[in-house]
């Protein structure tokens, strides 16, 4: 079900940038100061209440994750890290560099961006034209066997 529940901050001003440093963890937060844009990357845990305007054709689309918040909560955050893969994929495609990251504190950008919703950060994303001087080697990956298996 093409539920949507991806939410976007996009974080520029100087201001927000600040808004945003005490929520960072210490390796991350040069990059992101000095990054032209920062997307938190959120899902609305409500994501459901929309769903009868999105899936008209499924009367039943709503009270089926409005009554079971464990199946809302599993579906919001699959489908809204994959809405974020699509947008790390789109930037990239349109020439830009995409950082994403998990290397902050939740809680604290949820009370600083979306205290009194339903939206949670799941996680952020720098954004801008970088220089290849700074980028780090591409770090070992684990081989196809270590990682997958063909049943």
């Amino acid at each position: 079900m093409n539920c949507q529940p991806m939410r976007l901050v996009f974080v520029k001003s100087a201001e927000a940038k600040e808004k945003l440093r005490p929520a960072l963890a210490a390796g991350n937060v040069d990059k992101t100061m000095s990054a032209p844009v920062t997307a938190i990357v959120a899902i609305n845990k409500a994501f459901y209440e929309h769903l009868t305007t999105q899936k008209p054709a499924i009367p039943t689309a709503r009270e089926m994750f409005a009554n079971n918040a464990e199946l809302a909560q599993s579906t919001a955050f699959r489908n809204g890290t994959m809405q974020g893969d699509y947008l790390v994929l789109a930037a990239r495609m349109l020439g830009l560099d995409a950082g994403p990251m998990s290397g902050f504190d939740v809680a604290k950008v949820d009370g600083a961006f979306f205290a009194g919703t339903t939206f949670t950060a799941n996680f952020l994303m720098n954004l801008g034209y970088g220089h290849a001087s700074a980028n780090y080697p591409r770090a070992p990956r684990l081989s196809f066997e270590q990682a997958a298996s063909i049943v």
